[in-house]
């Protein structure tokens, strides 16, 4: 059996996303500072980067469709921060946009990484976002790479295989 596994290598020219909520700015700016550091790092120009801030988390995969769908990206970085608070709004916003997050990636066979943090207290947040636990906007950037690069060679080795 054949062996797939994506690269941190990127076609220069290749064009990422990052969208990241406003909401708990002072989270959401150290995971975004930390995504495109990481592509930075990674060879990618920042002129090859875009960053579209929204609202809140819940805008997030509204907006990762409309730029999944214009195609001009090779993947999209989710970032954004929801605390638990008194009421059941975080169940909706982490676990709705999770889904919506993922049903762009599949929609459109483009990677859509989630970086969103769903955390029980703003401690747990800052821990995430450049604490003790990383940042998870670098982690999200990273996969976003990989996943770049593993999916247009999956589809090759697919319709390589097809045409035997």
């Amino acid at each position: 059996m054949t062996h797939y596994e994506g690269e941190l290598r990127v076609t220069a020219g290749d064009r990422f996303a990052i969208l990241a909520a406003r909401w708990n700015p002072r989270i959401t700016d150290a995971l975004v500072e930390a995504a495109r550091k990481t592509f930075a790092d990674n060879g990618v120009d920042p002129s090859d980067v875009d960053v579209v801030r929204v609202p809140g988390t819940w805008e997030l995969p509204a907006a990762a469709a409309t730029i999944a769908a214009a195609g001009a990206h090779v993947a999209i970085v989710a970032l954004g921060c929801v605390v638990r608070g008194d009421t059941r709004h975080y169940e909706h916003v982490a676990d709705e946009c999770a889904r919506g997050l993922m049903q762009v990636s599949i929609d459109h066979c483009l990677p859509v990484c989630n970086g969103v943090l769903a955390v029980e207290q703003h401690e747990d947040a800052e821990a995430r976002a450049g604490g003790s636990h990383g940042n998870k906007g670098e982690e999200a950037a990273l996969a976003a790479m990989e996943m770049a690069n593993l999916l247009p060679r999956l589809v090759e080795a697919a319709q390589a295989e097809a045409a035997r």
